[in-house]
């Protein structure tokens, strides 16, 4: 795979319990001024995003772009993925607020395809993505499940 690296633009004002921020997609354009807040990331999103929910599109669009590769590797390219990640913080002893999991769960819709083969892909999937790979290194358990549609 070549090198590869993507910008995004952060601006904060204020502190950080009444401020607000937003984000641009500096490489691609692909999102800009996507509002951001304390609240919106510990509590009702009023319509704005946070670290952690990108951080679970970021690692739902990398593992489902492994999976399809690993299933199409196997002779039995997907028709359909659909992925839910849950990204999950809390409180660390001795360490305050914490990643400490991803759960992903896909719906699979792939002709030729049992269960078996599927899990077998899934695990594959999980050990190729660079997002899977970087959060067990940081201490984070990462579970990925699969069903057939």
């Amino acid at each position: 795979m070549p090198h590869i690296e993507r910008t995004a633009t952060v601006r904060w004002d204020g502190n950080v319990a009444r401020g607000a921020g937003s984000l641009d997609a500096t490489s691609s354009g692909a999102f800009a001024q996507l509002p951001f807040s304390l609240p919106s990331r510990i509590g009702d999103p009023g319509g704005k995003t946070s670290p952690e929910e990108l951080l679970a599109a970021a690692h739902g669009g990398c593992i489902t772009m492994s999976l399809a590769g690993e299933l199409t590797k196997a002779g039995t390219p997907p028709g359909h993925l659909q992925a839910t990640v849950t990204i999950h913080m809390d409180e660390v002893e001795g360490q305050g607020h914490q990643i400490v999991g991803s759960v992903v769960e896909f719906i699979v819709q792939a002709d030729g395809v049992d269960d078996a083969a599927l899990q077998a892909a899934v695990s594959e999937a999980d050990e190729g993505c660079p997002f899977s790979a970087l959060l067990k290194r940081a201490g984070a358990t990462v579970d990925v499940s699969a069903r057939l549609a």
